[in-house]
């Protein structure tokens, strides 16, 4: 016998939270349920998952809205750095993903460094366009400028 439920979470091999799928009525009653990992596909649940899933397709309409905000202002923003360089404009140290992250949290940009994707630190001197991803599907271009520090007056 068949028993259909609506999966409140991500189950492996079998659907995504929200899905109505038809499982075995024991795996139903002594897996899924007492899990809380389903609820049974009444009609009163049904419309319950609808409403939210609207919901959260109203969230993730808001969520992308400021993500692109964000995007705009990242994409104006230029950050410079002052470095220590060798000869060859090649840096004694680096420019890491972390750097950028403090620097934008100086500027008021409250961001995840994980969100930096900065392949591999910066080593030389010159501007460096670094990509930001903001939310699945927004991504901006961050302007990264390092310049090589004054070196003290020698007396």
């Amino acid at each position: 016998m068949a028993m259909e439920i609506i999966l409140k979470d991500d189950v492996a091999k079998l659907g995504r939270k929200g899905d109505v799928v038809k499982v075995a009525d024991g795996f139903a009653r002594n897996y899924l349920l007492p899990r809380k990992l389903a609820i049974v596909a009444t009609p009163g649940n049904r419309n319950n998952i609808e409403q939210m899933r609207a919901a959260a397709g109203r969230k993730q309409e808001r969520d992308r809205a400021s993500a692109q905000e964000l995007a705009a202002k990242l994409n104006a923003l230029q950050l410079v750095f002052a470095r220590r360089a060798g000869e060859k404009d090649t840096l004694f140290g680096s420019v890491t993903s972390m750097d950028i992250g403090e620097e934008l949290a100086r500027q008021g940009f409250e961001l995840d460094r994980r969100k930096i994707a900065l392949p591999e630190p910066i080593k030389a001197l010159g501007a460096v366009k670094v990509p930001v991803h903001l939310q699945h599907g927004v991504t901006a271009e961050l302007q990264v400028e390092v310049k090589r520090e004054a070196e003290p007056a020698e007396a």
